[in-house]
């Protein structure tokens, strides 16, 4: 009756009763047999549950035409933290991505400049509150790349400067000027066009912010080169943008070597207008080929703006300068 009841019990509980000395039973066939007393357990395997997955390393493209393109050289740049750590990597964009995103900036431009002020308006507060909504990984991404510790307040500042341009669009009116004839001259601001936008270093999220959307919200097209050693802040706004009711082609972002993408944008016939907050001897590179074409453009010569700053970093300084005026003259008789 004893041996019936330890068979029944399992080789588990037989192994238990055996006498000191005694051999245990061997495991069931199959079975990984347990380790040895003082050997660790094997690591478990790749993909076994509860093992984290590896990173993936993934290179940003640029976002040309509404899609995110490869570069045409198939080259990337790294991008280094401020600790000298990789944090990511971004496309090399050249000329032809250049060509690319100027050729898409034209053919967004009559839509979006022809759509009401109240429309673009809507867009970009839908912008801004895409934006709020994934204010931590943006901060985190931030502080990632500058080490400053700033991301929150970087990030909240971007989300303020699109509540403020969404709400100028319908509110950048023109004027009415009585003139020494019998007429009256109705002064009425019109975009620029395709405006390009070479975005300062410093304050990766905010400077871009800053320097593109004023343009956007008056009803032009940007091409943007972003801050060269930290445009990872630049290349995650593209699925906010995506998301946004923002027309393809509206924003487009090239990454890269900012000196030979600025060259080619003065030096580009159908950009309207360029915007340059970088250093001087770029700037006066952009004055001088733009003579040829007669390209407006607005340059910085080198000044370090505080983007932080409402005076410096934003105000109608930045719509005006995102405008020309045409003049209307309605004569009127006795």
């Amino acid at each position: 009756g004893a041996a019936l009841a330890a068979g029944q019990q399992g080789p588990e509980a037989a192994a238990s009763a055996a006498p000191p000395g005694t051999p245990a039973a061997s495991a069931a066939p199959g079975a990984p047999a347990p380790p040895a007393a003082g050997t660790a357990a094997p690591a478990p395997r790749s993909g076994a549950p509860g093992t984290p997955a590896p990173a993936i390393d993934r290179t940003a493209k640029l976002y040309i035409g509404g899609k995110q393109s490869r570069p045409d050289s198939d080259y990337s740049l790294d991008v280094l933290g401020a600790d000298g750590r990789r944090v990511g990597e971004v496309g090399r964009g050249n000329r032809k991505d250049i060509r690319n995103a100027v050729e898409a900036a034209h053919q967004a431009l009559p839509g979006w400049a022809g759509a009401t002020a109240h429309n673009r308006a809507q867009v970009l507060y839908y912008v801004a509150e895409n934006l709020a909504a994934r204010a931590g990984e943006f901060a985190r991404r931030v502080d990632a790349m500058t080490g400053a510790g700033e991301g929150a307040r970087e990030v909240e500042l971007a989300v303020r400067r699109l509540f403020a341009y969404a709400a100028w669009a319908d509110k950048w009116d023109g004027a009415v000027h009585h003139t020494p004839f019998r007429n009256v001259t109705l002064a009425m601001p019109e975009p620029l066009g395709v405006v390009g936008v070479v975005c300062p270093e410093r304050w990766p999220l905010l400077g871009f912010v800053s320097a593109v959307f004023p343009a956007v919200s008056l009803g032009n097209a940007v091409v943007a080169v972003p801050s060269e050693p930290w445009p990872l802040a630049a290349t995650d706004l593209y699925q906010v943008l995506d998301t946004s009711d923002l027309p393809g082609g509206v924003v487009n972002i090239v990454t890269g070597p900012r000196a030979a993408l600025t060259e080619t944008l003065a030096g580009h016939y159908d950009v309207d207008g360029l915007w340059h907050f970088g250093p001087e001897e770029e700037g006066a590179l952009v004055e001088r080929l733009a003579a040829g074409n007669m390209k407006r453009t607005w340059v910085d010569h080198g000044l370090q703006r505080d983007w932080a700053d409402p005076v410096q970093g934003e105000g109608t300084e930045f719509l005006r300068r995102a405008t020309q005026v045409k003049n209307i003259w309605v004569p009127y008789g006795e």
